[in-house]
């Protein structure tokens, strides 16, 4: 789906009438927050955030994959694989399965982390195991009390911040912020917005880490579009943000083709962006996301670019020390529960 724009303004009508709506839904949503979830054995670690929508949390996982195998750990993926049509358990992979099969997100990490993907958590937690994981990385299912996470490490874009901190469909939070707060472990605050500042201030207030990142691009993909006009499309939930980020990077935008978020592209719709692109001399870019969609079984169209980037913490020292604590701490609370 698309966001509503009223969701990112301070006041509205539309929200004003579906607050009752939102209350409900949040009601039901903390309460089921609260209940008690399976322990699957070995630490895991979940990547979320507060609201529907793109904030970043593949770079996140991405990012704490690498960090984990640098800790001589053997991560695992557990994912949903929203958009797909299979309900596995099954390990993804990049030569059987496209973004149809298993979702978008699984087909893009995939080429860095092993990537179990189930509808039923539990079933993936079974599969993740089998192939030897340590740690299990949850993408998503932070508001999901079926598994019991050891640590919950969540997402904001700084500049778009929560919107009007109301609760679906009032606006764009999933559960009321007060009961996702008791249950945040760190806050990831990704870019150099302040629209999250009072969010940080509260969970710094409880004692909780907040770490601040950047997306850096590929040194590769600038290189490549640098001195060049570009038609930049993406269909993820803030394709503004990418639009923003082939600018930083100095590439020239001269057309852009917002979508709704996960949204499958159409041959036609590829058509006419190729169309444009040739009409006026631009070069397709898109996110790397967004490729993972493209893909289908005779490979991606040709002549469309991506635009990889990764995530960069502004201080990987403190990263390391916290992933370190609570592993050694679901390690510790395991071996005494014997």
């Amino acid at each position: 789906m698309r966001e509503p724009a009223f969701w990112y303004r301070p006041r509205s009508p539309n929200s004003y009438l579906l607050s009752p709506l939102g209350a409900l839904y949040g009601a039901i949503a903390a309460r089921r927050m609260a209940r008690s979830g399976f322990d699957a054995g070995i630490p895991v670690l979940c990547v979320g955030n507060y609201h529907v929508g793109g904030a970043g949390k593949t770079p996140t996982v991405l990012a704490l994959a690498k960090l984990l195998r640098e800790l001589g750990e053997t991560p695992v993926v557990l994912s949903r694989g929203y958009g797909g049509r299979l309900h596995g358990p099954v390990m993804v992979n990049r030569e059987r399965h496209t973004a149809a099969d298993i979702g978008d997100e699984p087909l893009m990490m995939v080429r860095d982390v092993p990537v179990a993907v189930a509808r039923d958590r539990l079933d993936g937690v079974a599969l993740a195991k089998s192939q030897g994981a340590t740690v299990i990385l949850m993408d998503d299912g932070f508001q999901n009390p079926l598994l019991l996470k050891d640590a919950s490490l969540i997402v904001i874009d700084s500049a778009r911040g929560l919107g009007n901190g109301k609760v679906f469909p009032a606006g764009p939070l999933r559960a009321p912020l007060k009961a996702q707060l008791a249950r945040t472990d760190a806050l990831v605050l990704i870019g150099d917005g302040h629209a999250a500042d009072d969010v940080a201030a509260e969970i710094s207030a409880r004692g909780k880490p907040v770490l601040r990142a950047r997306l850096k691009p590929d040194a590769a993909a600038v290189a490549q579009l640098f001195g060049k006009r570009v038609l930049a499309f993406a269909g993820i939930g803030d394709p503004e943000r990418f639009f923003r980020s082939l600018r930083a990077s100095g590439i020239e935008v001269a057309r852009t083709r917002p979508f709704a978020d996960h949204h499958m592209f159409s041959r036609g719709e590829l058509a006419a962006l190729a169309a444009d692109a040739r009409r006026e001399q631009l070069i397709p870019v898109t996110t790397e996301k967004d490729l993972a969609r493209l893909r289908g079984r005779d490979g991606v169209p040709d002549g469309i670019v991506p635009f990889a980037v990764q995530l960069e913490f502004g201080d990987p020292a403190k990263l390391k020390q916290l992933i370190s604590d609570h592993l050694y701490t679901a390690r510790e609370r395991r071996f005494s529960s014997r």
